[in-house]
């Protein structure tokens, strides 16, 4: 399929800019993949349609304050700083992205900070955009990741039209967040609140809990017409033993296994064995999911409504079918559901 399929048009106003007072209070439209029925339902419904043994894959990656805010050396213009990987420990060095670009050339010195705490120095480009930066700090490395903290900013997408709160700290990130290495929140799992994961609990639905670092790249407009010419950005993931025998047994005895999120998708699918079974992996995934592609590890999936064309819209596309899809998102839009980050649910069954 060709990228221009996957566009269509939203109103301004269904972008959520603000998350719903509870998280499973969000809205949630319920997609069958067999008989095209749609409902409309809240998130705290999930529990209707998983059973005893059934098992939730959850992508337990912690956000971290990725977006900074310094001075140019000599000039003072002010640079956003977009953190998105840290490549060495003992040399600070990071990966970023730097707005805008044309100022900022290797041996520029940036300061972050009211009083210049915090300084770094540029010493390479590595994309029209991209720079490595290394961080001139003398003390350990729990000071710096202190200091980080408290100078970054909660990296909401640009689309929500405001300033990043102290609100925005807790719930632009999932109840189950665990390993920091994140710049952006696996998004489907945002509707889960700790008193809904232990009413699933009750239930008998188990949780396995695999991790992949979510990067820009799983949001990052696609800008080649023909999708397999259409490269992505690898991404660290790690799937436990604990977490396949979870998911290996829920397939073999004949139980549902609901990936939460696209990410959780793309590391399910980036480690299976022949049989179909998940198997423990830690590494990097490039993995594009684009239709047509035959799932191996989960048979739904909860997500959000995404930007058109973007890899989370058309791995969506490529596992309910394109046609589904985007009659789902016409409901959406006609029933007035709120879309992308801090927006509503949809499951696919």
């Amino acid at each position: 399929m060709k990228l221009s399929a996957f566009r269509y048009d939203l109103p301004l106003n269904l972008i959520a800019q603000n998350p719903t007072k509870r998280r499973e209070d969000s809205r949630m439209l319920v997609v069958n993949r067999k008989t095209g029925n749609m409902e409309n339902k809240h998130f705290r419904d999930i529990l209707e349609y998983y059973d005893d043994r059934d098992v939730f894959v959850v992508n337990n990656t912690k956000v971290f304050p990725a977006r900074m805010y310094g001075r140019k050396e000599k000039t003072g213009a002010k640079i956003e700083v977009f953190l998105l990987r840290e490549l060495n420990k003992p040399n600070r060095l990071w990966d970023v992205i730097v707005d805008p670009a044309r100022k900022i050339r290797v041996g520029n010195k940036l300061y972050f900070g009211d009083n210049e705490e915090l300084v770094a120095e540029v010493i390479d480009n590595t994309t029209s955009r991209g720079r490595t930066i290394r961080f001139l700090w003398d003390d350990d490395d729990a000071s710096l990741k202190r200091m980080l903290d408290a100078l970054g900013e909660t990296p909401l997408p640009k689309y929500i039209k405001r300033v990043p709160d102290t609100e925005d700290r807790e719930r632009y990130q999932t109840v189950y967040a665990k390993h920091e290495g994140a710049v952006a929140a696996p998004t489907a799992g945002l509707h889960f609140s700790k008193e809904l994961i232990k009413r699933c609990e009750i239930k008998g639905i188990r949780f396995a809990e695999v991790t992949l670092h979510t990067g820009l790249t799983t949001f990052r407009p696609i800008e080649v017409e023909d999708l397999s010419k259409h490269k992505m950005d690898a991404e660290y993931f790690t799937i436990t033993d604990q977490a396949s025998a979870i998911v290996n047994k829920a397939k073999e005895t004949g139980h549902r296994v609901c990936s939460i999120g696209t990410t959780t998708m793309r590391a399910l699918e980036s480690s299976f064995t022949a049989q179909k079974l998940l198997k423990p992996t830690e590494g990097w995934t490039n993995h594009f999911i684009h239709p047509p592609y035959s799932f191996n590890i989960a048979d739904s999936l909860v997500t959000n409504f995404h930007l058109p064309k973007t890899s989370l819209l058309i791995m969506a596309c490529a596992f309910a079918g394109y046609d589904l899809t985007m009659e789902a998102y016409k409901k959406a839009i006609k029933d007035k559901y709120r879309f992308f980050s801090y927006g509503d649910a949809l499951l696919i069954i």
